[in-house]
């Protein structure tokens, strides 16, 4: 007779933290078609300890005729989504509907270590389908979204939320969530009006406050722009570990530990790297999630070298190998000539500051800072 897999102990708060992810510092957040497979396996070399899939739709995940949405999100036949280089994981789901995101969490329960509820999407289209941050204004469904994984699943449900205007009405939810089964909390110190150009500053305050008030371990979302700014953040708010966004998709390499502190590599490099997973895997990559990659890791530079830049972005035809290729051959012009720029830059240059802000040599990966509308201070800019 066929011996079945041992049952998963399920741990929960802090001794799933601890014992499953192994305490975390440094985590990749969840991202929409960018912190897909080969994303997280380049992340996890750099020094990412724990990493997230893009946000998947529970409705539409478990729809019958959606089996191509399916082998996107989250590639099953291969067997490398949740493998062993995509340790730990945790899934990302949105929904509204209790028993859909039961159904479709159960089916990929096996391959991760944990299951994620958005609640911090502030995009128009989650307002039209009624889900991430447009749901904060229902804590009674919320509460049964989460409660339904935490009673019927046998791994631990997690969520990533937005803060409220008030650092009291923060608390009270994050409060809420801890009570229907929340096991680790993520928490965005922006609120959900605070998007795109009107980003601004997340609030380490309220994240802080969090912390404080509930008992299970606390992910800090916001501000990371540099190596440099983790510690900063983990002393402010006394979070468990922080959360990275943009400011990882712009240099793959921010966790990476140096005795200098930030580690800013040759771009190009990093862009070649990733391709190079890209074609080593058996899951396919969308091509619109390496296209965008290349234009996010190799941004500091595609304004100087116009041509890459526009070369890059009319590439749409082809068979996927034949796209793949054409990056590639991009991606290594470029790399010569940020070697040649680099040979040819004094051996003391120093990083310089424009309005206030540290921009590095044009070859090196570094953050990108989003502009602002023009009534905001250019202090103020800041990345999500």
């Amino acid at each position: 007779m066929e011996q079945q897999p041992a049952a998963r102990v399920k741990l929960s708060g802090r001794e799933f933290y601890e014992k499953v992810l192994g305490a975390p510092k440094f985590v990749v957040a969840p991202m929409v078609d960018q912190s897909e497979l080969p994303w997280r396996i380049l992340a996890r070399r750099y020094g990412a300890q724990l990493a997230y899939t893009p946000m998947i739709n529970a409705k539409m995940y478990t729809t019958d005729h959606m089996k191509r949405y399916r082998e996107e999100c989250f590639n099953l036949e291969h067997g490398e989504e949740g493998g062993p280089e995509d340790r730990p994981l945790i899934v990302q789901f949105c929904a509204n509907d209790p028993d859909q995101l039961l159904a479709s969490a159960r089916a990929i329960a096996p391959h991760c270590d944990a299951v994620d509820l958005n609640l911090g999407c502030p995009q128009e289209i989650a307002k039209r389908g009624r889900y991430g941050s447009f749901l904060q204004d229902d804590w009674e469904l919320i509460y049964k979204l989460i409660n339904t994984l935490h009673l019927n699943l046998d791994i631990p449900v997690t969520a990533k939320f937005r803060v409220f205007p008030t650092v009291e009405k923060t608390v009270e939810y994050a409060k809420m969530l801890e009570s229907a089964g929340a096991q680790i909390l993520t928490c965005h110190g922006r609120t959900r009006e605070q998007r795109g150009q009107n980003s601004g500053l997340a609030d380490w305050s309220k994240i802080k406050a969090v912390k404080e008030a509930v008992s299970v371990p606390v992910f800090a979302n916001g501000n990371i722009l540099f190596r440099s700014d983790i510690a900063r953040c983990l002393e402010a708010t006394g979070a468990d570990a922080v959360m990275v966004a943009e400011g990882q998709l712009y240099n793959a390499a921010l966790f990476h530990v140096t005795e200098d502190g930030d580690y800013h590599p040759i771009h190009a490099n990093l862009a070649l790297e990733y391709l190079d997973i890209v074609k080593r895997l058996k899951t396919p990559t969308g091509l619109s999630a390496v296209k965008g990659h290349l234009f996010k890791i190799m941004r500091p530079a595609l304004n100087r070298e116009t041509d890459l830049r526009d070369r890059l972005g009319a590439l749409r035809s082809g068979t996927w190998a034949e796209c793949i290729a054409n990056y590639e051959i991009i991606a290594r012009e470029m790399k010569e000539r940020m070697e040649r720029d680099a040979a040819a830059a004094p051996a003391d240059l120093e990083p310089a500051f424009s309005g206030g802000i540290r921009v590095l040599p044009h070859w090196l990966a570094q953050p990108y800072f989003r502009p602002l509308p023009p009534a905001a201070s250019t202090a103020e800019a800041t990345i999500a």
